[in-house]
């Protein structure tokens, strides 16, 4: 399981035109955060400070909450006109609000939406602004290190010496931050590590690295030290160079103008069963739902906050398509090849209820035609040589694969560029061949034996989720996504395209 992208947020919050409910002098706002918890319930998050007599407020007081990639964080912001020391808000005037997601706002440089007094009725000119920045600090040293002369630990061979480096915090503690790969202590594969040596040091200090004069340190056994009033070192730890740089997160690439393209693609192979019949996994239940529609609408309604255009490419594989009806592993669920893209999630579930009456459920089950349409595309946005586009494709199936062997392929070509697979297994089947895809068990590769260059294909089947809240499908299959945007432009050694808007 993936780590989560948590992060702190902080949200800045200022309106203008705001209604005056004060006789004889203007209003005094203040701005609430709420953050919704469901079933139509709110939950107080934070709140801005009061400004006295202030129609235009910029409030100075940041408004902080956890961001999830993963999830739809549902918010509302409610002004208020505070006349009253209560921190009850029910006996204060309502001064207009905004529902919207964090995802919106991250995804916006700057959010502004006119206040309603209630949906649809607008609180007259006024208007609140939103910008979010992540709290954090992005810096990190990047060390190039040597070390000369250790003692030999081990009875037969040299030593497998590695480096640990410690942090002290504001309590005195240590707390181990890295660890260096090369496997000073001298590594042991049963975990009983040798101490060959330590040594203490700053920053300014590793700063004084330069080309050609590194910094050196002697590294001292505490042990060895006290026993041997002629014992000098251990080995000498020399820094040859020293950086610090900017290591940006998915929320820096994300508010520097990142664009997140979803596309979806759909198995309509015979295996599904036949759409008409209530066993088959295409067939649409009296609220006109199935196991593909609840997996696009759970994955989409995350990814659609971050694409500003709304427009999503939604392929069927694996059908016989009108007017013909040849098979087709790569055809637009609206039938317009030209022009594949729906308008919103809400656009792609129309377009597949549309499509399913219309094409006959055939086979083979190929990914790989759309797995390589998505490269295509991802490949030329990866031309621009910047950080501006990643692609995200959504493969609902029921698993039987055919195309097992060209879909590596496809995969480990498409791990060179700026894409994320999901795969969302419904129904029964035996999904050995996904799990054998994702890659968690080992490494994926190609028939020729090249490896992927980055992990990116998550699946997950459906089943898995039967009990669980509708949430938890998206959180789980988009929670690497962020770490898989990161690792690709990092790899590119890519910095997100707006810069100035982040801490530098």
């Amino acid at each position: 399981m993936a780590t989560q992208c948590v992060s702190k947020v902080e949200l800045s919050i200022s309106c203008s035109n705001l209604l005056n409910k004060d006789v004889g002098s203007k209003s005094d706002p203040l701005c609430v955060l709420l953050q919704s918890i469901g079933d139509d319930k709110w939950t107080e998050l934070d709140r801005t400070e009061k400004v006295e007599n202030c129609q235009d407020p910029e409030f100075s007081k940041k408004l902080l909450l956890d961001y999830h990639f993963e999830k739809v964080q549902k918010l509302k912001l409610g002004v208020y006109d505070i006349d009253n020391k209560s921190v009850d808000l029910k006996d204060d005037d309502f001064l207009g609000g905004v529902e919207c997601t964090l995802g919106q706002i991250v995804s916006s440089k700057t959010f502004t939406r006119p206040l309603q007094l209630k949906k649809g009725k607008p609180a007259g000119k006024g208007t609140i602004t939103i910008t979010a920045e992540e709290i954090k600090d992005n810096r990190a040293i990047v060390l190039e290190v040597e070390a000369k002369g250790l003692d030999k630990k081990d009875l037969f061979g040299k030593s497998d010496p590695f480096l640990e480096f410690f942090k002290q915090g504001d309590d005195g503690k240590w707390q181990l931050v890295h660890r260096t790969e090369v496997h000073c202590s001298d590594y042991d594969s049963d975990g009983s590590h040798d101490l060959i040596g330590v040594f203490q040091t700053n920053v300014s200090e590793l700063q004084k690295a330069a080309h050609g004069s590194p910094v050196e340190f002697d590294c001292v056994h505490p042990e060895k030290k006290k026993k041997k009033k002629s014992y000098k070192n251990s080995g000498v730890i020399s820094v040859k160079g020293c950086q610090i740089q900017a290591q940006y997160t998915f929320l820096d690439y994300v508010m520097g103008g990142c664009q997140i393209n979803f596309t979806v693609g759909i198995d309509f192979t015979g295996s599904n069963g036949d759409p008409r019949s209530p066993q088959s996994l295409h067939y649409l239940s009296p609220d006109g739902l199935n196991q593909y529609l609840s997996a696009t609408w759970s994955v989409g309604l995350v990814v659609q906050d971050y694409d500003t255009d709304k427009l999503f490419p939604a392929f069927g594989f694996g059908a016989q398509v009108p007017p013909d009806f040849k098979v087709s592993h790569e055809f637009a669920l609206n039938f317009n090849p030209s022009n594949p893209y729906c308008q919103g999630v809400q656009g792609i579930v129309e377009a597949y209820r549309m499509a399913l009456p219309q094409v006959k459920l055939y086979g083979p089950t190929n990914f790989s035609p759309i797995i390589n349409h998505v490269a295509g595309i991802a490949s030329g946005a990866a031309q621009q040589n910047n950080a501006s586009q990643y692609f995200v494709l959504l493969i609902i199936t029921d698993g039987e694969i055919t195309d097992l062997d060209q879909t590596r392929d496809a995969i480990v070509k498409a791990s060179r560029l700026p894409m994320s697979i999901i795969i969302i297994g419904v129904g029964e089947a035996d999904f050995k061949a996904m799990e054998l895809l994702d890659g968690d068990d080992g490494v994926l590769k190609s028939l020729s034996g090249e490896p992927v260059t980055r992990d990116i294909v998550q699946f997950v089947p459906l089943r898995q989720f039967a009990n669980a809240p509708k949430e938890a499908l998206a959180q789980s299959v988009l929670a690497e996504v962020p770490n898989q945007l990161v690792s690709y432009f990092k790899m590119l050694k890519l910095d997100p395209v707006n810069i100035p808007a982040l801490k530098a």
